[in-house]
């Protein structure tokens, strides 16, 4: 590969864990295309010279984001579909020749496909977080009609505002709080992830036939997981949403859609990385 390929790229701070190149890059061998995927380490103080400079640039696609950017990134963003009013944060910008940026949201889609493909019909749901992720997660439960939903937040009134800005009557929970009974427990924090503290709960008062997920994928085995097996319950790792919500932008990048036939030969890749 060349730098006069077209490339989209994943930008972070940290973005040295990320798994999205070696995703995006697959496909793109796989259909052929001469195009490649970057992550670029980019602070949050970085984000004005970042964009300035990828407009710029008639090679630049767009990019996924991941943390801490995802609500940072709408103001440098057009919204045609009203992202900021139906969710709060963006994952994947993508960059009109000659004129703007277009944001977008594929958390919400790619974190809800494991859910359809298991016929997932839980009436409550338990969230870890308030940031960016969970804003897009909250959306998705929301739109399968989950009438009972939990946060579980360091801070309450930044969780409130959560609930709030999706119009939810839920409750908020600190994070040395019991669990209440739920049918999913949902980690959309950093926690549990390479470098950040150990997300440990008592998953005991969960539903028998609970779902535990967890969005972390550094490490793919995490604690949460590891306790959610002990007791018996089911669990989605981080690469269940990583992958769902990399197809939706691969086709907003790259105009064609991720081979998912060969999802089992890519997860044996990133599981061996």
């Amino acid at each position: 590969m060349t730098d006069k390929l077209p490339y989209a790229e994943v930008i972070g701070d940290p973005i040295e864990h990320s798994k999205s190149p070696m995703i995006h890059n697959f496909w793109l061998d796989a259909l052929g295309i001469e195009a490649e995927y970057k992550k670029t380490h980019v602070t949050s103080e970085g984000l004005p010279v970042y964009f300035l400079a990828r407009r710029a640039d008639p090679d630049w696609l767009g990019c996924n984001v991941t943390i801490p950017h995802k609500i940072a990134v709408m103001d440098y963003t057009d919204d045609p579909g009203g992202v900021r009013e139906r969710i709060g944060a963006m994952n994947t910008i993508a960059s009109e020749t000659g004129g703007p940026l277009i944001g977008t949201n594929t958390d919400a889609g790619g974190f809800l496909q494991p859910l359809l493909r298991d016929k997932w019909k839980g009436q409550s749901a338990v969230l870890v977080g308030a940031g960016g992720a969970a804003r897009a997660i909250l959306f998705a439960l929301t739109s399968l009609g989950v009438p009972d939903i939990t946060v579980m937040a360091r801070d309450a009134g930044r969780g409130q505002a959560l609930l709030d800005r999706a119009g939810v009557k839920g409750r908020v929970i600190g994070m040395t709080d019991a669990l209440p009974k739920a049918d999913l427990l949902v980690n959309t924090s950093s926690l549990g992830m390479v470098g950040q503290p150990l997300l440990d709960l008592d998953l005991k008062p969960l539903a028998d036939d609970a779902t535990v997920y967890d969005i972390v994928y550094a490490p793919l085995e995490t604690q949460l997981l590891k306790t959610a097996r002990t007791r018996g319950l089911r669990t989605l790792d981080g690469l269940e949403m990583l992958i769902g919500q990399a197809a939706l932008a691969f086709d907003i990048f790259f105009d064609a859609e991720a081979p998912r036939e060969r999802d089992e030969e890519l997860r044996a890749l990133l599981l061996a990385a």
